[in-house]
């Protein structure tokens, strides 16, 4: 067993409740932060949610299992009290460089010594951040994918700087928590998941947006045409769109202009995805 056990989640978004949820349904005691009474309101109903999908869909999750989860669960938007104890701090908030190292510095001074940090970026390196941290040797990526009840990968990446005994506690940890984890051996932006799904949902959003085929046909032709059980904008739902416009707004020219089509077509009429109740498809 790890002497990882006590973990704050700092971004109780779609992913971070998935992440605290699934920790505290293995045994874990988690704060859960986030920025407003409003976005720790979202999390509490995505955590009954996730009872219900975890009662439906996952073995052996009886009523029973998902209320000692809950019970484990500590939602608070106190930043500094919400790391003052912890093992392990994983963050999940935007995918915006500065306001990542912004927070860093800021647990970086109230997290006791012991901590490790963990973020959870879909595309940047962690050396992009580990100055921010203040403990460059205790600093690495871990990184979901969504639905993790399911989906259950782990990507662990350190820096150069990391301490290989942290690296191997995370790669515990992870295991622990019914991951399996994906060692890479070097830093990649994406890691393996995103190097290969990022230029794939790219490619689907520049058909739709320069109008050569709705999303709809778009995902016709991938299902049919490989066997694939979804297509790239149903993907795009259930991640939720406003991660991809964050990581597009970020990108080059094309990019940049990807990720106005996408706001001004579906994020500013509220479509942000499957947890909105409509992204590029309606959900009842």
């Amino acid at each position: 067993m790890s002497e990882i056990r006590k973990v704050t989640v700092l971004g109780a978004g779609v992913l971070g409740s998935q992440i605290a949820f699934q920790s505290a349904y293995k045994g874990f005691d988690i704060t859960s932060y986030d920025i407003s009474n409003e976005a720790l309101d979202g999390a509490r109903e995505r955590f009954a949610g996730l009872g219900e999908t975890y009662k439906r869909d996952v073995a052996g999750a009886t009523e029973e299992a998902v209320r000692e989860a809950r019970e484990r669960l500590t939602l608070t938007m106190d930043l500094e009290d919400s790391v003052a104890n912890a093992d392990l701090v994983v963050e999940a908030v935007p995918e915006i460089l500065s306001l990542k190292q912004e927070i860093y510095g800021k647990i970086g001074a109230a997290a006791p010594s012991k901590t490790v940090f963990a973020t959870n970026s879909s595309t940047l390196l962690p050396s992009d951040l580990k100055e921010s941290t203040g403990r460059p040797d205790r600093f690495l990526a871990l990184h979901f994918a969504n639905q993790v009840w399911q989906f259950n990968t782990a990507e662990i990446m350190g820096t150069p700087d990391t301490d290989p005994a942290v690296f191997a506690a995370v790669v515990e940890f992870a295991t622990e928590i019914g991951m399996v984890p994906i060692e890479l051996h070097k830093e990649k932006a994406g890691y393996v998941l995103n190097s290969l799904l990022v230029p794939f949902l790219s490619s689907a959003a520049q058909l739709a947006a320069g109008g050569y085929a709705d999303p709809e046909a778009v995902d016709k032709t991938w299902k049919i045409a490989t066997g694939a059980p979804i297509g790239p904008f149903q993907i795009y739902d259930i991640i939720g769109l406003s991660t991809p416009y964050n990581i597009m707004a970020n990108g080059d020219d094309e990019q940049q202009k990807l990720a106005v089509w996408l706001k001004e077509n579906y994020i500013d009429k509220g479509k942000l995805g499957l947890a909105s109740g409509e992204g590029f498809y309606r959900y009842s």
